[in-house]
Formats: structure tokens, C-alpha cells, sequence
């Protein structure tokens, strides 16, 4: 079985971060935004969910499944990132820090794009499914 380094790359991520819901529960709970009900319960599912999705990956017949749920799920967590801009800034904390979270809010787009890109294929994804040019001049 032959990955692509995109899919490595985003395997070794989804899994590495997963990982780190169950290392360090309390960071992720710090950054829980207030509405979400069981926040403990939330963090460690949606580590689950990221280990799943990044081992997923490594499936070609998987690929395309696990691709579309980590976008959902990427999406689902994005209020995360907002709320720990939200608590720098009540927090009063440095304003370089603030500066990057904020600017970490746009990653999370990109990287809903990297695993779209990565992982759903488009009309001429593959080489092989090409058909030749046979245009006459």
C-alpha cells in the first residue's frame, strides 16, 4: 500500500492531536465553549473522532469517508478556537499571544481545504483515469 505524503502528513496530525485529548484533557476543557454540554465528555470524543479520521486515512477505500467527517469535524470544533481567543482577551493576556490566536482562527479553513483536497477526489484526480487528448488540429 503506497500513501501520499499529503496523507501521511494528515494522518500523523488527526492522530498526534487526538492523542494529545487524552494527555492533556484540561487544555482542551479550558477552550470548551460554554453552551457545550459535557465538556469533559466532548473533548475525549472529539479525540476519538480525530484518531478514527486520521487512521481512516490511511485506508484508500476509507480515504474519501474519513475525509468528509473530518471536515464536519473540523467545523464542529472551530467554536474551540474561537472561544480561546475569547478567554485571552478576557484574560487580558499578552497582546502578541492574543495576535495569534487570532490569527490561527483562519487555519482551521485552510486545513478543511488541505483535507478536501487531500481526500476527495475531482473529475481528473487520479492520472490513470484520464483519457487521452485525441483532438484533430
Amino acid at each position: 500500500m503506497r500513501w501520499s505524503r499529503n496523507i501521511i502528513l494528515l494522518a500523523g496530525l488527526f492522530v498526534f492531536a487526538g492523542i494529545m485529548h487524552f494527555v492533556i484533557p484540561m487544555s482542551y476543557l479550558s477552550i470548551m465553549p460554554p453552551w457545550i454540554p459535557y465538556p469533559l465528555e466532548a473533548v475525549y470524543v472529539s479525540g476519538v473522532a480525530e484518531i478514527v479520521g486520521g487512521l481512516a486515512l490511511l485506508v484508500p477505500q476509507l480515504r474519501r469517508m474519513a475525509g468528509i467527517s473530518l471536515i464536519v469535524l473540523l467545523i464542529a470544533v472551530f467554536p474551540a478556537n474561537v472561544q480561546m481567543l475569547i478567554n485571552a482577551v478576557s484574560s487580558n493576556a499578552p497582546a502578541l499571544h492574543q495576535a495569534g490566536l487570532f490569527l490561527r482562527l483562519p487555519l482551521q479553513p485552510l486545513l478543511i481545504v488541505w483535507v478536501y483536497r487531500s481526500t476527495i477526489p475531482g473529475p481528473v484526480a487520479r492520472h490513470e483515469d484520464r483519457q487521452p487528448d485525441r483532438t484533430i488540429l
